[in-house]
């Protein structure tokens, strides 16, 4: 019996990219669906968020961050560019967000064709994987391409369907609260939300409770 689950995720959020690839590598191991739910990050929903944080919040992150990455073998750096527009002297985030809307509308357009989790491990690496230029050059067509998807049909659609796109990210977060959170990476399976990277072991033991089974 396949088993279902959906995974809310950002494309700016290091601890959604710590744990993609292996909720991918679940589904690719179990028989599991696990459909993806991209959200705008909390700098675009809550400009503020990073300014009202204690002082120690940013360095502990961004130590944890690493460690999580080594501890697991995945490769990390920093976003080159980042996928937000912000001034790092003033913390101000731009009105104007054309690289996290355009891979986050690519993200739910590949989720309307079930290869959302698989587009998400793919771009996800190379943002926070060290691929400089992330943004350009054709790579984002390439994650749409590994994920078994036409990069033309999905940049056409980014471009003429982007309220309906926007419209249903904004669904995602109402449905992630509805299920109990707010925050990403956030696993919700039969109603259940587990949140974070460091919850992929609790997931599989609950979905091992009912008959998780290898493919």
């Amino acid at each position: 019996m396949t088993l279902h689950a959906e995974l809310y995720f950002s494309f700016r959020s290091p601890y959604s990219y710590l744990s993609v690839g292996r909720y991918r590598a679940m589904a690719e191991e179990y028989d599991l669906e696990i459909a993806l739910k991209p959200v705008y990050p909390l700098a675009i929903r809550q400009p503020d968020f990073f300014e009202r944080n204690h002082p120690n919040w940013l360095g502990y992150t961004m130590r944890d961050m690493m460690r999580v990455a080594q501890f697991h073998g995945i490769p990390f750096g920093a976003p080159r560019p980042d996928p937000i527009v912000q001034n790092i002297m003033t913390r101000e985030i731009a009105e104007d967000q054309p690289r996290i809307r355009r891979v986050t509308r690519m993200g739910q357009a590949a989720a309307r064709r079930g290869k959302g989790l698989v587009f998400a491990a793919e771009a996800g690496r190379m943002i926070w994987g060290g691929q400089e230029g992330w943004d350009e050059g054709g790579h984002l067509e390439g994650a749409l391409t590994a994920a078994g998807l036409d990069p033309a049909e999905v940049s056409a659609e980014v471009e003429a369907e982007a309220e309906a796109l926007d419209a249903e990210i904004a669904a995602n977060q109402s449905n992630l609260e509805a299920a109990g959170h707010w925050g990403v990476p956030t696993l919700v399976f039969e109603g259940e939300p587990f949140f974070g990277q460091d919850r992929i072991d609790m997931v599989k033991w609950r979905m091992e409770q009912k008959g998780l089974a290898r493919r």
